[in-house]
């Protein structure tokens, strides 16, 4: 990775790749590994079941022995939405504004975790520093689950993961989970004056419609509350709805996703289960798009106190989106949320990160890489 130098040359050479969710990655983590080769860090390229996609994972350090893993997800959302000035895969600087698409959400990260490495390796720490990168996080975390089974022929189990999602590096102990959920209704077409002779696909999903509203009022009125979060409940919603064809046709086709966000303690994918009753009822057929638990830390736990140390920012108790922080505690491994920019931002046009809050990360990550050498 030419001309990658500083973690600004860094964010902007990942920002060229156009990683959009769902599409290959492998010329952008080829490149990472070159870099990471080039500066005598062990590296391996774990191709998911897509083909064409990959996550990496890179040790600094002796893997036999517990460390850190640093994560982050080199995917990102579209950029098609109306509001871009410039393109968005060509970072460009607006004062302190690093704008280009994936710069806070959030290869921001990735790329002080890239131009510090070197540094890190230097240090030679006693405590391992990994580096996990993950594809399909934005599809809902469809790429790190492989990352995580191989870890334990990677390196020695973990004492713990950095996530770094825009939290303006301020520590984030919880996160709540999610399910998402698509139903699909095959009809019969005919003409809308004779319903006796078609079978109206809308009308099959009508069920599932109303029982998932009827979860929201229940989970907001009467379910388990968690005031760490906001809103301090779990909550269900109809995402999209669409079908049919013409008024006067008997829509043939109809098909709706439903998603669920769980507060920690509460299984996410459960709370669909009314849904899932009434669209069995219907004969509708059910496919599960994506899963992940919630995320709780201890505020207790030594990752927390370490992360406060090298962040320079006390702990906050919980943030209501998700990530693949959740997904590494249930495979036993601690995990903290903690990276640079704020989440407001990203998911929009003119999506940016500042020149200090990046210079902020990499003073972290050097801070880490210390406190991992002594």
């Amino acid at each position: 990775m030419a001309f990658a130098r500083t973690p600004h040359e860094m964010l902007a050479r990942l920002v060229s790749f156009d990683t959009v969710v769902g599409r290959p990655n492998l010329s952008l983590i080829e490149a990472v590994a070159d870099w990471l080769d080039g500066h005598g860090i062990s590296c391996r390229i774990l191709v998911g079941p897509e083909g064409d996609r990959a996550n990496l994972f890179a040790t600094i350090g002796d893997a036999t022995r517990p460390g850190y893993i640093l994560s982050g997800h080199v995917d990102v959302v579209p950029a098609e939405e109306p509001g871009w000035h410039a393109d968005p895969f060509t970072l460009r600087q607006t004062g302190d504004r690093l704008i280009g698409r994936g710069a806070c959400d959030m290869k921001g990260f990735v790329a002080a975790v890239l131009a510090v490495a070197p540094d890190l390796a230097a240090m030679a720490p006693a405590t391992s520093i990994h580096i996990a990168l993950s594809y399909d996080e934005e599809a809902g975390c469809k790429g790190v689950p492989h990352l995580i089974a191989k870890l334990p022929e990677l390196c020695a189990a973990p004492l713990g993961c950095i996530v770094g999602e825009p939290t303006g590096l301020v520590p984030v102990l919880a996160h709540k989970g999610k399910a998402a959920l698509r139903l699909r209704v095959t009809g019969v077409a005919g003409h809308s004056s004779r319903p006796d002779l078609g079978k109206n696909a809308i009308h099959a999903l009508l069920p599932a419609l109303v029982a998932a509203e009827a979860q929201a009022r229940e989970l907001q009125t009467r379910g388990p509350r968690d005031d760490r979060f906001a809103p301090p409940w779990s909550s269900v919603q109809v995402g999209t709805v669409t079908g049919g064809q013409a008024l006067n046709i008997i829509p043939d086709r109809a098909e709706a996703e439903f998603e669920a966000r769980a507060i920690a303690g509460t299984d996410p994918g459960s709370l669909l289960a009314p849904v899932l009753a009434a669209a069995d009822k219907s004969g509708v057929d059910t496919e599960w798009l994506s899963s992940y638990p919630p995320l709780a830390l201890d505020a207790a736990h030594p990752l927390a106190a370490l992360m406060s140390a090298v962040s320079g920012h006390d702990a906050t108790a919980a943030v209501s989106f998700g990530t693949e922080a959740g997904l590494y505690q249930q495979a036993g491994i601690p995990a903290i949320i903690c990276g640079p920019g704020d989440i407001a931002r990203a998911h929009r046009p003119e999506e940016y990160l500042t020149l200090p809050e990046l210079r902020a990360c990499h003073d972290m990550l050097l801070a880490l890489g210390r406190a991992c050498a002594g």
